[in-house]
């Protein structure tokens, strides 16, 4: 595949950044690749890196698996479990990719840039992902662990001091499909207070036949009220209640 000039600097400035060297540069490409870029250039030669993201996924929660076991020994499955949906959420992903500005060097089309897409949240997850992936098939395992646990030795201290969760719905969604639980439901219980300064319960609930978890969170905003039932739930989950 030929890169412009421009590309191969962009692509070369990314991998000093990570302290990487990747024998084929258009894998790199590939997984800095989003799909409205290949579908707004309707060039056959390109690929999208949503590929490279499902594999790098599964890469991640490997590498993740491995550290936790070892970090961990005396800590069952669940609990395990509980704290890789922490450490490998969208949110933490996405704040490593912005300390990289992994942003700047994604390839996208005009309106997803326009609109925002190089700082999304879920763009920039995706490519860390897909960007794992890819180096695992080009240098192997031991050249991705490194950076992994670069970013998720810190959240892991951030975890237990119970500074790590601020997207709670996020971990809470990701946990319970990984149990192969059903949704989080979220109903609104009550309201309170005149419209300028109104107090919003929202109920959640999880869970799959026996098991089954609710709790309630209040805020100002529906939005606030869902984070912190979320956040209440997390926790008893993390109990074992």
């Amino acid at each position: 595949m030929h890169f412009t000039e421009e590309r191969i600097i962009n692509l070369k400035e990314i991998q000093s950044k990570l302290n990487l060297e990747f024998k084929d540069l258009a894998l790199l490409n590939t997984a800095l690749t989003h799909k409205s870029y290949v579908h707004e250039q309707k060039n056959k030669e390109l690929s999208h890196n949503e590929r490279l993201e499902f594999f790098g996924d599964a890469v991640l929660k490997l590498v993740v698996s491995e550290f936790l076991i070892k970090t961990y020994p005396d800590r069952d499955e669940g609990e395990l479990t509980k704290i890789r949906a922490a450490l490998v959420s969208d949110t933490s992903l996405a704040n490593f990719s912005k300390k990289q500005g992994l942003g700047s060097f994604l390839l996208m089309s005009n309106n997803e840039r326009k609109t925002g897409g190089a700082k999304r949240k879920s763009n920039l997850a995706n490519a860390l992902e897909a960007l794992l992936g890819a180096l695992y098939l080009d240098e192997g395992l031991d050249k991705v662990r490194p950076i992994i646990l670069e970013f998720v030795k810190p959240e892991l201290t951030r975890y237990e001091e119970g500074t790590l969760l601020k997207d709670y719905k996020s971990v809470l969604q990701e946990l319970v499909q990984q149990e192969g639980w059903n949704l989080p439901e979220y109903k609104v219980t009550k309201e309170e207070g005149p419209d300028h300064r109104k107090v919003f319960w929202i109920q959640v609930k999880v869970g799959k036949g026996l098991k089954k978890y609710k709790s309630e969170g209040a805020g100002k905003t529906k939005k606030e009220a869902e984070q912190r039932a979320a956040r209440q739930i997390l926790q008893q989950l993390k109990k074992g209640k």
